[in-house]
């Protein structure tokens, strides 16, 4: 089998390529990415990977047995047809199966919600392909508040609008090792798979980041309107809201879910107390 991972030059890409490497060598595993010469340090062979460029694609899948495809970053209205590209390119390639990065989120009522509705769109369409197909929903990644410390730290809280909601998030390698299992195991075709870990409040976030950090985090309450423009004075206006509504996602429960990582990989998703005690010192 020769498997081939979209997206190498980013952060879940790769990490996806390194799993799949480490189980099946450089050998059995391509590298998709828009702009090739960027990925370093991989050891396989890396292909152009431009989702807007159908005819790099059809070449750059060729010989492919089992894809994953990595959600892209660009506007809603512009990802389902790069998606679609790429689901395009690797049925007439030859393709066996396709694996999608999705996520888990309300598809109404949130700032977020058009980019959920986006992926829901994927979804469908890489239930419609006519290839094998499995489907992981990313929770929220972790990674980004542990490295927001500093910021944080400043402050000495954390705060935004997510209230006494519980998120269940997730790590970039947790995902990467449920996608190699999604993309290998043909036990797992045709199911659509929450990965995240065990849903855990900003209180509780605060406290596991005080352990990790030796700061004294506390967690303040934001109203929605406040959090947005807070985010969007940083991030700009596109990314601001889009923050914002995960956020209120959170708030209403979107994302308290136990999620289905074990029934994917066999164990459970790390433990939140294992993850930060790799940063105590």
């Amino acid at each position: 089998m020769i498997y081939a991972v979209t997206a190498v030059s980013g952060q879940l890409g790769r990490e996806i390529a390194l799993k799949l490497i480490d189980q099946f060598g450089t050998n059995n595993v391509i590298g998709l990415a828009r702009t090739p010469a960027h990925v370093e340090g991989l050891g396989i062979e890396v292909r152009p990977g431009d989702y807007d460029k159908p005819d790099d694609l059809r070449t750059s899948i060729d010989g492919i047995d089992a894809l994953v495809l990595v959600s892209g970053m660009a506007p809603p209205e512009d990802r389902i047809q790069q998606h679609r590209n790429v689901i395009e390119a690797a049925k007439a390639a030859g393709v066996r199966k396709i694996v999608y990065t999705s996520i888990q989120g309300p598809d109404e009522d949130t700032a977020f919600s058009p980019v959920v509705q986006s992926n829901r769109q994927t979804e469908a369409d890489v239930r419609n392909s006519g290839l094998e197909w499995a489907i992981g929903r990313n929770g929220i990644y972790i990674e980004p508040d542990v490295e927001y410390i500093d910021s944080y730290r400043a402050k000495g809280e954390i705060s935004n609008s997510a209230g006494d909601g519980k998120c269940g998030y997730t790590t970039r390698s947790e995902l990467a090792y449920a996608y190699a299992a999604l993309v290998a195991q043909d036990g797992l075709n045709g199911q659509t798979a929450n990965l995240n870990g065990t849903p855990i409040t900003q209180q509780q976030l605060a406290g596991y980041l005080n352990t990790a950090f030796g700061t004294d985090l506390t967690y303040r309450a934001m109203t929605s309107a406040d959090f947005v423009a807070d985010r969007t004075a940083e991030l700009g206006d596109f990314i601001g809201p889009i923050i914002g509504g995960i956020y209120d996602g959170i708030r209403k429960g979107n994302y308290n879910s136990a999620g289905d990582f074990e029934a994917v990989t066999g164990r459970p998703h790390q433990s939140w107390d294992d993850y930060f005690s790799t940063f105590a010192k």
